[in-house]
């Protein structure tokens, strides 16, 4: 099982930025494959890395990778192909929360995290409870040194203005605001390219744990420390 990610598998993307069209892709499915298969192998050694201390349910590295086509009916862009190859990994069981994420992309925007990126009405409510009552929580994690020097900040789309039943003068406004919650670390091509990179991706998303700890445990208690999980 191949750790690195080859220099062809970037190539590839390359070379269909510049020829997104059914067209070439069809003429060029053997790179396309070989590519693929790259990515594939390195998703598993990822899942056999994070199930040295998590528990994975994605089953393989080819169930992790999100399709190269592009949905495009509601998009003005038509192009056919997405030009970076991803995939996500979901953990096993209700009490664990947040799925880890990669990207492999040119141009030196390839990444590495994890997150919530659609929470459902009632994980919200229960996010922003939490956030109110002990904003310390998350706010030692997220000021953690490794945490910074990893991944900087948490990203994710926010509200211009206090969500409903909070005041904007609240001290946690500022985690309030939010209505997704992930991290992200951006990686050079170059950096992507050398040897030592599975070792790398794999640390990154190891850091992410003690954030998918906190989150879960929130989203499975209530403000009394009561478990929600049936």
């Amino acid at each position: 099982m191949s750790t690195k990610i080859l220099k062809s598998s970037f190539s590839f993307l390359s070379a269909l930025e510049k020829n997104n069209n059914r067209e070439w892709f069809k003429s060029h499915k053997a790179d396309y494959d070989m590519a693929k298969n790259n990515i594939s192998d390195f998703a598993d050694a990822l899942i056999i890395g994070l199930n040295q201390t998590d528990n994975i349910a994605t089953p393989s590295g080819k169930k992790s990778m999100f399709r190269i086509h592009r949905d495009v009916r509601f998009s003005k862009d038509k192009t056919p192909y997405n030009t970076h190859w991803s995939g996500a990994f979901s953990r096993t069981g209700k009490a664990r929360r947040g799925s880890y994420y990669f990207r492999i992309q040119g141009n030196d925007q390839s990444g590495i995290g994890g997150g919530f990126w659609g929470p459902n009405s009632d994980d919200m409510a229960l996010i922003r409870s939490h956030f109110a009552q002990e904003p310390e929580r998350l706010r030692a994690i997220l000021n953690d040194r490794t945490f910074k020097k990893t991944f900087g900040t948490m990203q994710g789309e926010q509200l211009k203005s206090a969500p409903r039943g909070y005041s904007v003068d609240h001290p946690a406004i500022d985690l309030l605001r939010y209505k997704q919650f992930f991290i992200f670390r951006i990686f050079s091509d170059q950096e992507v390219l050398k040897e030592n990179f599975y070792q790398e991706a794999l640390k990154t998303l190891h850091a992410i744990r003690p954030f998918f700890d906190y989150m879960s445990e929130i989203l499975t208690t209530d403000l009394n420390g009561e478990s929600l999980i049936e």
